[in-house]
């Protein structure tokens, strides 16, 4: 099976396991003094990450989901406003701090422009109305095919969030996938948010977590927002030293997942029942499937039978590929020929 159902299926490597055993541990929910636990391995996974997203400090948590959450928590508090998109992860996915079960916060909507950008016009209007709590923004997005913000937008948002006082947090599961697109340091795109979560359980590779950078102020209270949410840990470094392996080797190959995605949309532009996203930035194809008579997951089940992996996306009548370190060249080339030969049985 060639899986293109997400980047989260990736396997970590011989490589990759064996710093698990070179690690040393220790208790990461006893805080000391200095505001850290006691598992030196997460302590230098979080000091990478900080230094790597250009932050002044880091915290470890389990899934991106747990690290959205917390943030959102920490900046917010039942019954505030918060401004984000009306496809964004956090709303539309994640969903915990947005019900009425939970977190209790009113989503305030903006929207995309043609290019994949925030309308800042949008923006700044809710910003006028006063009462927004928290701006999130997406980088690179989900739903939206894999697009990617260019740093002048970002500028440009953030420049208005701080004329309203109201800090930014940027869910950045695929930050390093944006920065690599971009041509830039992960810190240059961090430089226009107040806060950042990325995942090292995606393209990076490794097994399990994500990391919330912020100011040192922010992350200590974060970590007290996190310990609500049942995510202290203990000898976590056993998860954590994947984590610094993936960040100190595996960036870089996210290109070539980018390349892989591009070459299939290249490949398949000609297609007449299905309409295969044109505009690749990283390593998310979007597929049209309106005009097949199936339904999505029709259709991946269709592309199952023939050994492609796929799932359906947020957005109705779509299917997402997403390009990742167990895809090769030449598992991409398959998968072009076998979409190319359903689009031909429909």
């Amino acid at each position: 099976m060639i899986d293109l159902r997400s980047d989260t299926v990736t396997q970590p490597t011989k490589e990759m396991l064996e710093t698990i055993l070179e690690s040393k541990f220790g208790d990461d929910g006893r805080v000391g003094s200095n505001g850290r636990g006691e598992d030196n391995t997460i302590n230098e996974l979080e000091d990478l990450a900080a230094e790597m997203t250009g932050k002044e400090a880091a915290l470890y948590l389990n899934s991106g989901t747990m690290g959205n959450n917390s943030a959102l928590m920490t900046y917010c508090r039942p019954g505030d406003k918060v401004l984000v998109d009306t496809q964004q992860h956090i709303l539309k996915s994640e969903k915990g701090m947005f019900s009425d079960r939970f977190g209790q916060l009113i989503p305030v909507l903006y929207n995309y422009d043609e290019n994949g950008c925030p309308v800042l016009n949008e923006v700044e209007n809710e910003l006028k109305k006063g009462n927004i709590k928290l701006l999130c923004v997406e980088n690179s997005h989900n739903s939206r095919g894999g697009s990617v913000i260019p740093l002048e937008h970002l500028a440009e948002m953030k420049k208005l969030a701080d004329k309203y006082n109201v800090p930014v947090h940027m869910d950045g599961a695929r930050l390093f996938n944006a920065a690599i697109s971009l041509g830039v340091d992960a810190s240059e795109i961090c430089r226009y948010v107040d806060s950042v979560m990325f995942c090292v359980s995606k393209g990076l590779g490794a097994p399990v977590g994500s990391l919330v950078c912020s100011s040192k102020e922010f992350i200590h209270n974060l970590r007290d927002s996190r310990k609500l949410l049942g995510g202290n840990m203990r000898q976590a470094g056993v998860i954590a030293a994947p984590g610094i392996y993936a960040l100190r080797h595996n960036v870089a190959k996210l290109k070539n997942d980018h390349d892989n995605a591009a070459l299939l949309s290249r490949s398949l532009a000609d297609l007449k029942k299905v309409q295969v996203q044109q505009n690749v930035q990283t390593n998310i194809v979007m597929i049209d499937t309106s005009k097949t008579g199936l339904k999505a997951d029709e259709y991946c089940e269709k592309l199952s039978k023939k050994g492609i992996g796929a799932r359906p996306a947020q957005v109705p009548d779509h299917i997402r590929l997403v390009f990742h370190l167990g895809i090769s060249r030449e598992d991409t080339l398959k998968t072009i020929e076998i979409i190319r030969e359903l689009d031909g049985e429909l």
